[in-house]
Formats: structure tokens, sequence, C-alpha cells
């Protein structure tokens, strides 16, 4: 899965917006406001371990810890709360495990938002 990928599958998901509050280097998808992926552009002050291409993903902290041992492509996000966020390398990792746990944060976000707003985005 390329950048390109990354961007177009998280933005065919219902009412997903994208924005660069960061600075040029990041951009956020939000679902009715909530940041729930961070994708890092390249370059910028927040290039690290050689420039390789990643993104950051909202989890629970229980699958955040689980992600972390299982995948040497997911690591503690690198600017955000380590227990709620991973930064995955998705380059190493299969195009399904990516859109799986794009959609996984997507989800988490949905299931937090007011009862009468999240029916909508609940993915079957």
């Amino acid at each position: 899965m390329n950048i390109e990928q990354v961007r177009e599958y998280t933005l065919s998901l219902l009412g997903v917006t994208e924005d660069q509050p960061f600075g040029d280097d990041i951009i956020t998808f939000r679902l009715e406001g909530k940041i729930f992926v961070c994708l890092w552009l390249g370059g910028g002050k927040y290039d690290m371990k050689d420039g390789e291409p990643r993104l950051a993903l909202k989890l629970s902290p229980e699958r955040n810890d689980e992600l972390q041992l299982q995948f040497s492509a997911v690591t503690p996000a690198y600017h955000w709360n380590k227990k709620h966020w991973s930064d995955v390398y998705y380059e190493q990792l299969d195009d399904d495990q990516v859109e799986e746990w794009i959609k996984e944060s997507y989800q988490l976000v949905a299931s937090k938002l007011p009862k009468a707003i999240r029916q909508k985005y609940i993915l079957r």
C-alpha cells in the first residue's frame, strides 16, 4: 500500500474529512471533527526512522499493546499519546491489514460519538 492508497481508502469511509492542522507534512483524517488517522507525508520536523512512510492510528490501549508486540512495523506513536496511538509503517504490511486497522480506528472514534450521530457511521 502506498501513501495515495492510504489516503484514498481513508477518505472512502463515510463522513471522513482531511486537514493539515500540524503543518504541510501531516494530513489528519477526522470523523465528526475527531482525529482517527494521522498520515505523515515525509520530511519536516516529524521525520524519523530513516524517513519510512507511516501513519498514526487511534486504537484501544489493549489493541495498541497487542499490535506492538505482534508486529515490528507497529510502534508507540511518535507525537501522540502512546497509550492510545500507534505508528504503523504501512509499506511493511499487507494492504488488507492496514485497511482493517484504519477501519478499526474509524469504528473506535465512531463508537464514542453521541448515539444519534454514531448510528450512521457503524460499518457492517
